[in-house]
């Protein structure tokens, strides 16, 4: 019988649509789209289920329904993975799932959060705009090297690494003219390719700064239990349980990399032989497991069928 290492993707997985067929047929899965609704006090299942994507899309509505996502199919599959599950992580977002799942949030203080926290993002977005882009492909030189050159060129701006997806893919954040003078240099130094992203503001980076402190206080209003597995975490790629350190990462978490490749080795590293599950729609952490740790067993959980796929695995 496999231990369970559970993975919740972040924004960007988001589809209209997600979770109908779970939440039709599946009652525990139903039931948590029902709470998410009445905790929010409004049809954030309608949202998902239907679109549309325009509006699925923006950073507070996304960020709710991928918590939801994650959080049903995790009641789902409880009963049967619950006893195997040995750790937790999540990307961005997906880690405020990922505590969820350890038992450490309830449904309704999470859900409540991650609105917040959209809110927050989405502000501080406006009010100190930015931009992102994905680097593809290994430079010849360290890509945190010529951010720094990129933050301090005349013709630049503050620009950083954001997200450490997978070797060969990394996500910078920053000003838009630091990323776009970071994205012309990183070319010069042979990234294979460099792509802005759709995104409303420059999110894990410093500019993120103004969100936290409101974070911060949403996060302490909370009930916040110590974890009842480890939750392997964006900022340090370390193995948490304890709440006042999984407050306090959670709110770094908003100006500081995500340190996706580094987590996905702790995590493969302590627990070679287990099955690491994505709970939530699409495929996305999947991928990046497979490129970060092509030892470990993976598998997809999003819809009913997968749900059910999953069960007889563990049974």
């Amino acid at each position: 019988m496999p231990s369970v290492v559970a993975l919740f993707p972040g924004q960007g997985s988001q589809k209209p649509g997600m979770g109908k067929d779970l939440a039709e047929g599946i009652q525990a899965a139903g039931a948590v789209f029902a709470r998410a609704d009445a905790a929010l006090g409004e049809s954030l299942s309608t949202l998902c289920f239907e679109g549309p994507a325009e509006t699925l899309t923006l950073t507070h509505n996304a960020q709710p329904a991928l918590l939801t996502h994650g959080a049903a199919v995790w009641a789902a599959v409880a009963p049967h993975a619950g006893p195997h599950l040995v750790a937790t992580a999540g990307h961005s977002l997906g880690e405020f799932t990922a505590w969820h799942a350890a038992g450490a949030l309830t449904l309704e203080d999470a859900v409540r959060l991650v609105r917040r926290r959209g809110e927050l993002m989405f502000a501080t977005g406006v009010e100190r705009p930015g931009a992102m882009a994905a680097i593809l492909g290994d430079p010849s030189e360290p890509i945190d090297a010529i951010c720094a050159r990129a933050s301090a060129d005349p013709e630049g701006g503050l620009v950083v690494a954001a997200n450490y997806n997978c070797p060969g893919q990394v996500v910078i954040s920053g000003e838009a003219a630091g990323v776009r003078k970071a994205m012309e240099m990183l070319k010069a130094a042979g990234a294979k390719r460099t792509v802005e992203l759709p995104v409303s503001g420059a999110f894990h980076s410093p500019l993120m700064a103004p969100a936290s402190a409101g974070l911060a206080e949403a996060l302490a209003t909370v009930p916040f239990a110590n974890a009842t597995v480890p939750v392997c975490v964006n900022v340090s790629a370390e193995f948490e349980t304890e709440p006042a350190r999984g407050r306090a990462l959670l709110v770094e978490q908003l100006t500081s990399p995500v340190r996706w490749t580094q987590v996905i080795t702790a995590l493969a590293e302590r627990f070679p032989d287990a099955l690491f599950v994505e709970m939530g729609p699409g495929a996305v952490l999947t991928g990046l497991v497979r490129k970060i740790a092509p030892g470990v067993a993976t598998a997809t959980c999003g819809t009913a069928a997968e749900v059910q796929a999953l069960i007889e695995r563990l049974s």
